[in-house]
């Protein structure tokens, strides 16, 4: 494996990122993982508007962009694949122990590794803890993620591959790496951010592709929602078949099924919608 690290492409094992940046150490940093199909990012545009806004979310400098471009080309190139997963790193470069921000500039990282497609449906559980809506990182994709990786392997202990989330106020907010929708009397609703959602990419492309409505929903709308599904970039559009230990029946319905259509039509016919 060909990794990208600060301005040149490295071996993987060549490819290291010092102890004293804290990234690895304190979590502060911010990241995109993006679908690529055949060498070619999708929604590369849009990604890298989130990356900077994350950056500027945690006090880290304006990422280059065209040097975010140029790596995610090369890294692309260096490890042809059919289907890949890749994922930039920008954390805060050299910095002295304790929280203090360094003054030698952030650290870039990009890297690709092969994926597979994901099932057409899956089980998710729910988890009793929160996500913040008021927290300072509400709405990054900052790279302190243990809250994720620890809902992430209660929902594998369980038989799902998703973890849901409340937030402070009783009101259903996200996945630990997804958005989610759900149909009520036919109709289409998601989180809004202000839920304190990621601002999932595949979940605005699925807003405007699908008319879905933003709606605040209590918890407890997975009770007796007829549909759900998950987005994510390597879920696009998938459908949920159990929520703890309730099936739902003919997943995909028919408006998920519909919106798994429409997604899969609309990312062919444009790769950097």
């Amino acid at each position: 494996m060909r990794i990208w690290l600060d301005g040149a492409l490295r071996d993987a094992d060549d490819a290291k990122v010092s102890v004293l940046d804290p990234g690895p150490a304190l979590g502060y940093g911010v990241f995109e993982t993006l679908k690529a199909e055949h060498g070619t990012p999708f929604a590369l545009t849009r990604h890298l508007e989130r990356l900077t806004r994350s950056a500027r979310g945690v006090g880290l400098p304006d990422p280059d962009l065209d040097e975010v471009r140029r790596a995610c080309a090369a890294v692309l190139e260096a490890n042809p694949m059919p289907l890949g997963r890749l994922r930039i790193t920008y954390t805060g470069g050299l910095s002295p122990l304790g929280s203090d921000r360094g003054g030698t500039g952030p650290t870039l990282v990009a890297a690709v590794g092969a994926a597979t497609r994901r099932p057409d449906t899956t089980a998710v559980i729910t988890v009793p803890w929160v996500r913040n809506e008021r927290s300072p990182l509400t709405g990054l994709k900052s790279t302190s993620y243990a809250e994720n990786v620890v809902a992430l392997a209660r929902a594998n202990r369980a038989g799902a591959s998703e973890a849901l989330f409340a937030n402070t106020v009783g009101q259903l907010c996200e996945g630990a790496v997804s958005n989610v929708f759900v149909v009520l009397d036919g109709e289409l609703h998601t989180p809004p951010v202000a839920s304190g959602c990621l601002a999932g990419i595949t979940r605005a492309l699925a807003l405007e592709w699908t008319g879905a409505h933003e709606t605040d929903l209590p918890f407890d709308v997975l009770e007796r929602s007829e549909e759900v599904f998950l987005t994510s970039t390597l879920r696009d559009v998938q459908a949920v078949h159990r929520v703890d230990g309730r099936t739902l029946a003919a997943a995909p319905g028919p408006v998920t099924a519909n919106a798994m259509r429409v997604f899969e039509e609309r990312a062919a016919s444009d790769i950097d919608p």
